[in-house]
């Protein structure tokens, strides 16, 4: 695992102490001494994770953080606060800043490398988020995030405690109700349960549970699926810094030592909640821009490019199981005339009018695609050509024995449709074959006076 580490520190002793450190661990280093500099490294998209100095001449590291968290294009960028302050105030204004993390120098080798390590891991999952959700979109992901943020404070955050003990979990109940609705579970197998079953923004967990090893439980956590992406957050004893490196090691999102600092809680919750939601928000634009790519954005029907994708796989279902299957092409008759005379936007409900009227009379097994235009396919599974016909009659009758309300029931629309069959017939047969039969039906269809049903037949 390599990455670009970002220092950014005024004294120059400091920085070469980090640079050679990360630099063993084959990581690429950049440097800045100032907070203007690293602002401008980071912008132009040059790091993966910062190690920031708090205080410097000009503008100090909670100014650099607070700045490089509220632009859209580097609010993703982990950060690290290196400082020799060691009082809780110090960290929770790091924290508040946005930082992800606070190391006091002198810092501990072991610690820092498997705390990069982990953030790491957190930003190339970003960093791919980020890459397919602005894949095919016009709006950047910049934009939709911003969006996102301000639509994320108005809901509560859903905070899962796992601890056993009255004297520890009422303390950490009480500091995190302040922001957050809390679900407490001293039973870990429950918890397991109930972190898959329901959905948290973020796990805090005591690493002194009486009948189970807190690790375990969070190996567990990060192991399934469903639970493979909540923030967890793991509540440490002084003497348990070796627990917590490895707790960082297997993928655990922060840590809090006892005594807890209340402020210094919330602070370290609300981090891992922001970043969990930016993540959800980004998995969602993925779906989207997935979704948008198959789909006909006026019908909702499928496209061409699914119809591609897909029919051949069905095909070979359907050759491998011996089993039937047509193909059903659709033209709405004198669309043209119907654009000419009454508008585009006339137009754009007859074809969303007539999508929904196939839907509503073939099954959830079949497929059915605008092709392009007012030309529509459909493809059934398991369907000999009598039937296939049957279904493609059915769709004439629906279209032309019912007028096509638009403008709000202003008007009535006769419309009619031309349809075309053909179905697999000879082992050779393959979709596109069977599309070019159907798309000739359809043609002879529209030679016949159209508002009619025609088949073809292999030849």
């Amino acid at each position: 695992m390599t990455a670009r580490i970002l220092v950014v520190d005024d004294i120059e002793a400091n920085v070469r102490l980090l640079e050679a450190r990360l630099m063993a661990e084959y990581f690429q280093v950049l440097t800045a001494s100032n907070g203007r500099d690293a602002l401008e490294i980071c912008a132009n998209g040059q790091c993966d994770i910062v190690l920031l100095d708090v205080m410097m001449p000009e503008m100090d590291g909670f100014e650099v953080c607070k700045r490089l968290k509220a632009d859209p294009k580097t609010m993703h960028i982990p950060v690290v606060m290196v400082t020799a302050l060691d009082q809780s105030e110090d960290r929770v204004q790091g924290l508040n800043a946005g930082a992800d993390d606070f190391l006091t120098k002198p810092v501990n080798d072991l610690a820092l490398i498997t705390r990069v390590k982990s953030l790491v891991r957190l930003k190339m999952l970003t960093d791919e988020l980020r890459l397919r959700a602005t894949t095919g979109q016009e709006i950047s992901v910049q934009e939709v995030m911003s969006a996102s943020i301000l639509r994320q404070n108005a809901v509560k955050p859903k905070v899962l405690v796992v601890d056993d003990k009255p004297s520890s979990y009422e303390r950490i109940v009480k500091y995190l109700a302040v922001e957050n609705s809390v679900a407490l579970v001293s039973d870990p197998k429950e918890a397991l349960l109930r972190a898959a079953d329901e959905d948290f923004d973020a796990a805090v967990i005591s690493m002194s549970l009486t009948d189970m090893d807190g690790l375990r439980l969070c190996s567990q956590l990060k192991s399934l699926e469903k639970t493979r992406m909540l923030p967890l957050v793991v509540v440490s004893e002084l003497e348990q810094e070796e627990k917590v490196i490895r707790a960082l090691d297997m993928g655990v999102n922060d840590y809090i030592r006892r005594p807890i600092d209340r402020n210094e809680m919330l602070a370290r919750v609300r981090t891992q909640v922001q970043r969990k939601r930016y993540n959800v928000q980004l998995r969602d634009s993925v779906q989207q821009t997935i979704e948008m790519a198959v789909t006909d954005s006026l019908t909702g029907l499928n496209n061409r490019r699914y119809l591609d994708t897909h029919l051949a796989e069905m095909m070979t279902k359907a050759k491998s199981r011996d089993k039937p299957l047509s193909i059903v092409m659709c033209d709405i008759d004198h669309f043209k005339k119907v654009n000419d005379t009454h508008g585009h936007d006339v137009g754009d409900e007859v074809i969303r009018e007539f999508a929904r009227r196939i839907k509503k009379n073939i099954r959830n097994i079949d497929l059915a695609c605008r092709y392009g235009g007012e030309e529509f396919v459909i493809v059934m599974p398991d369907t000999d050509m009598t039937l296939a016909r049957v279904v493609a009659e059915r769709i004439r009758n629906e279209v032309s024995m019912h007028p096509f309300i638009v403008e709000e029931g202003a008007k009535q629309l006769a419309v009619t449709v031309s349809l075309g069959v053909s179905s697999r017939q000879a082992e050779t047969d393959t979709g596109d074959i069977l599309v070019k039969r159907a798309d000739n039906a359809l043609y002879e269809a529209k030679r016949a006076g159209r508002n009619t049903v025609m088949f073809q037949a292999a030849a």
